[in-house]
């Protein structure tokens, strides 16, 4: 799965000391989709904020079991075995999220595409190891969200492309974020923050004040951050080139690649994007940091209800129109 850049305000902690009380914040973490999944609630009774946390965590353990690309038994590990032989049949949840991506692949003319992993499953950043041109080249035969023969009606998918592969990293844990959040507020949760890496969503506010996020500073550490954003029932997710990476020869080799090149883009360090769901931000994120500066924000300012912080190579920040001039409607 991929990883990003939110770092949320410190949140209030809870310990063995909170048990029993019958209201009060809750703050549960576990390892999850390759990342760190945090849930932090407000509870009017700790037993039904205990039950909210776990499940929580129950719904992101399934979703990483159907959509892990490293687990043999996952539906989509059962697609990129067999789509290339013959139709695959699909739960609705995956012809749905296979539907939103070929819409997002069409919306954003490419950049977003979850058939790059025939080049992404060449690089190894741990090992920093990455394909040589000629295994480049043949794996970029294989990309184009146009070789993905989606049948909705009977839903069924098939690879038209030899070597074909997919991964929904480009957006599922935004969507398990999603889903965590309607969880959350069917079981009666009015504040709360769900976070899977760098795509958060919060419900509400912090009681009588926002929720804070901070976009990481992508060459500093400590903690330092460029911005940070006042933020209440919305979605946030940011996509970084200092996650999973590695430099050589004076380039950065990092997981965020373009479809089309098969490499990492340079004219970025982050994108953050804001919108009404994680699925939508998430997609985005991933699709400006492959577009730029100019083509992403432009981008960004079609969409009503969708806005974007950027950090350029040089380090400067950019903003879409929402955020420059927020009293200024959206077309």
């Amino acid at each position: 799965m991929f990883s990003a850049s939110i770092a949320p305000a410190r949140p209030l902690r809870t310990d063995s000391a909170s048990a029993g009380k019958a209201a009060g914040w809750l703050k549960r973490e576990e390892a999850i989709m390759g990342t760190a999944i945090v849930v932090e609630l407000w509870s009017d009774d700790a037993a039904a904020g205990e039950a909210a946390a776990d499940a929580v965590m129950a719904e992101m353990h399934r979703i990483d079991r159907a959509m892990s690309p490293h687990k043999d038994d996952s539906e989509l590990s059962r697609i990129n075995r067999e789509a290339s032989a013959a139709p695959v049949r699909l739960s609705d949840e995956m012809t749905s999220l296979l539907t939103r991506a070929e819409s997002f692949a069409r919306l954003t003319g490419g950049a977003f595409d979850i058939t790059y992993a025939a080049v992404g499953q060449l690089y190894d950043y741990r090992a920093k190891v990455r394909p040589s041109a000629e295994a480049l080249a043949r794996a970029c035969q294989a990309v184009g969200w146009r070789g993905l023969a989606l049948d909705r009606g009977a839903r069924t998918v098939r690879f038209t492309r030899p070597g074909m592969r997919i991964d929904l990293g480009g957006f599922a844990k935004g969507y398990a974020v999603d889903n965590a959040t309607r969880i959350l507020r069917a079981l009666g949760i009015r504040h709360a923050m769900v976070s899977a890496g760098g795509d958060s969503r919060v419900i509400g506010d912090r009681r009588g004040r926002p929720w804070t996020i901070g976009i990481r500073d992508p060459r500093r550490g400590n903690g330092d951050v460029v911005a940070v954003l006042p933020l209440e029932d919305v979605s946030i997710s940011t996509s970084g080139d200092y996650e999973r990476y590695f430099d050589e020869g004076g380039e950065r080799f990092h997981h965020l690649i373009d479809p089309a090149t098969g490499r990492s883009p340079k004219d970025l360090r982050s994108v953050t994007v804001l919108a009404e769901d994680g699925l939508t931000s998430e997609a985005l994120s991933k699709a400006v940091f492959v577009l730029g500066v100019a083509k992403g924000l432009a981008l960004i300012d079609s969409f009503a209800g969708v806005d974007a912080v950027a950090v350029d190579a040089a380090g400067a920040l950019h903003y879409s129109q929402g955020l420059v001039a927020p009293q200024a409607a959206k077309p």
